[in-house]
């Protein structure tokens, strides 16, 4: 478990390399190895472009619109509004045009801002803490809280009508790698449970999981949508439990900058927040056919029943909340989850967040 913590500046400089290939601004996408599957949505490459490029504005003075390179975490329901905010064009309304790719680790996606091959990442706010304490000459800061929920899923290979933690035991759950936030959340809330017995496997890249699984190794599988949907419609796993519903309120993702590019851009920044804020906002009052056309070329060969059924998973169990913002409370949450699953020490807990975390562009959404 303490490999995360341990390791994170060789791979920080290992990724540099990494994130120059997989961050370039041409958006040729994020590596050759994504694939646009139904069965690995969330591994996709590089996003398609909006459904239409911002209409010249009537003024003599149009807005200049300027390119963020974005990265990523992985290609996944569970980040819905910033799609939305993508194919709706609010990016384009605020100014910005978003030049994406598929990280695949927010360690990745930590190294790419560390590198200058992103502007922005959206990554688990965990690396903002491992940066932070490396006292390194770059810091990272968290300026939006898009998810308050994990936002995996638990399926069983074989069907359940009550499914019970203790089910677990004795039993092999496919999971993601060490120190990452869903394999943190699973871990604690088998803590939580008192299950003691369970065998996570940690050492599966996310693209391969979903194969690994129908291969026949696992009997449960830890999975994002609509990846986790997809299994299930083709009868080849089961819905057993959600990760955000069993564990509770949980900072699983975040957008995150570099101290020096906020203090430099904090027009891009607001910008930027208002135009996932629009997304977020959209998708409360949308109906089902207008949010399956804003996802759907995210997530090319995902029929349009399961990208709604995701969706719904997400909202019901509060993904996505109207104030994005990490609170006090919540940045607490997050690093007694680190210290519990061995990836920061109790004497590297950060006491003033404002070192990592900057709240002010939420506050201001909107030009409020």
């Amino acid at each position: 478990m303490n490999m995360k913590k341990i390791g994170l500046p060789l791979i920080v400089a290992l990724m540099l390399m990494v994130a120059a290939a997989c961050g370039s601004s041409n958006g040729n996408g994020s590596g050759a190895s994504e694939t646009a599957s139904p069965s690995a949505p969330e591994s996709s490459s590089a996003s398609p472009s909006p459904s239409a490029s911002p209409s010249e504005s009537a003024s003599s003075e149009p807005k200049e619109i300027v390119t963020i390179k974005f990265s990523e975490v992985i290609r996944s329901i569970f980040y819905a509004p910033h799609y939305v905010a993508m194919s709706r064009g609010f990016f384009e309304e605020e100014g910005l045009n978003v030049d994406m790719n598929t990280a695949q680790g927010s360690d990745k996606g930590a190294a790419a801002l560390i590198a200058g091959t992103a502007d922005i990442s959206l990554v688990g706010p965990e690396t903002a803490i491992y940066i932070y304490n490396q006292k390194g000459d770059k810091t990272l800061k968290i300026f939006h809280q898009l998810t308050m929920k994990d936002g995996s899923f638990l399926l069983s290979r074989e069907p359940t009508d009550a499914f019970d933690w203790k089910d677990l035991s004795g039993k092999t759950v496919l999971g993601w790698r060490p120190g990452s936030a869903p394999q943190m959340v699973m871990n604690s809330t088998l803590i939580q449970k008192g299950i003691t017995d369970a065998e996570v496997v940690t050492n599966i890249a996310s693209p391969a999981l979903a194969g690994a699984f129908t291969s026949g190794q696992g009997d449960y599988i830890q999975l994002f949508e609509p990846v986790a949907s997809t299994l299930v419609q083709e009868g080849k796993a089961y819905y057993a439990a959600s990760l955000g519903e069993a564990f509770g309120d949980f900072p699983e993702t975040s957008y995150v900058a570099t101290s020096d590019y906020i203090a430099e851009n904090p027009e891009i920044i607001q910008s930027f927040v208002n135009a996932v804020a629009k997304g977020t906002q959209w998708l409360q009052t949308a109906s089902d056919d207008e949010i399956a056309e804003a996802l759907a070329p995210f997530f090319e060969g995902t029929s349009k029943e399961l990208i709604i059924q995701s969706v719904t998973r997400y909202q019901d169990q509060g993904t996505w909340p109207a104030k994005p913002e990490l609170a006090a409370e919540a940045f607490e949450t997050l690093q007694s989850v680190l210290i519990e699953n061995g990836v920061l020490k109790a004497e590297e807990k950060i006491s003033d967040m404002s070192a990592v975390v900057d709240m002010s562009f939420v506050e201001k959404i909107g030009g409020a």
